[in-house]
């Protein structure tokens, strides 16, 4: 009989919590910080040509937290172990600097500040999905969507700075504003 620290729990049942959390702090981030093209800033700003349309944006970021969520729960439900720790380790500590990109970005208009917790983001994003994939696979394939979302949302960051000389409240030269 397995007990409670080697049984596997069921993932729908960990989602129900994780997915709806994720998506939720998401939104609630970027409406604290007037994210989006609403906010008067960040609406004066040239953007990048190969930018998304501005709609694009919430429908993705739902759908990568929904994915993120369900991966958190595949690995929740794993039973505890190192290896099981340290990724939800490198998980929670890209989410927390995710969660912290548009207040630093939007609210505080650090443009280069916001390129810098990107590149570590995605650098520990790429460890996350690893990870993930070593214990579930299917949990590792499911970041790859959001992967792929932060090389784009790097480059649209660092062009957003190159093309906006100025409009960096915290410049560290990385953009040339």
């Amino acid at each position: 009989m397995a007990t409670a620290d080697t049984a596997e729990r069921p993932v729908w049942k960990l989602a129900l919590l994780t997915v709806p959390t994720i998506v939720f702090v998401g939104i609630l981030m970027g409406a604290i910080s007037n994210s989006g093209f609403e906010n008067g800033w960040y609406a004066a700003l040239e953007k990048p040509g190969f930018q998304p349309p501005s709609w694009a944006f919430g429908v993705v970021w739902t759908i990568l937290y929904a994915l993120m969520g369900i991966a958190l729960a595949m690995i929740l439900a794993r039973p505890s172990s190192g290896r099981r720790n340290s990724a939800l380790l490198l998980f929670f500590v890209q989410l927390a600097l995710n969660f912290s990109w548009s207040p630093l970005f939007f609210g505080a208009r650090m443009i280069d500040v916001a390129l810098v917790v990107l590149v570590v983001m995605l650098a520990l994003a790429i460890a996350t999905t690893v990870r993930f994939f070593s214990i579930r696979q299917v949990a590792g394939i499911l970041l790859i969507p959001y992967l792929a979302w932060l090389c784009l949302a790097t480059a649209l960051n660092y062009e957003t700075g190159r093309l906006n000389p100025g409009a960096d409240s915290a410049p560290l030269g990385l953009t040339g504003a």
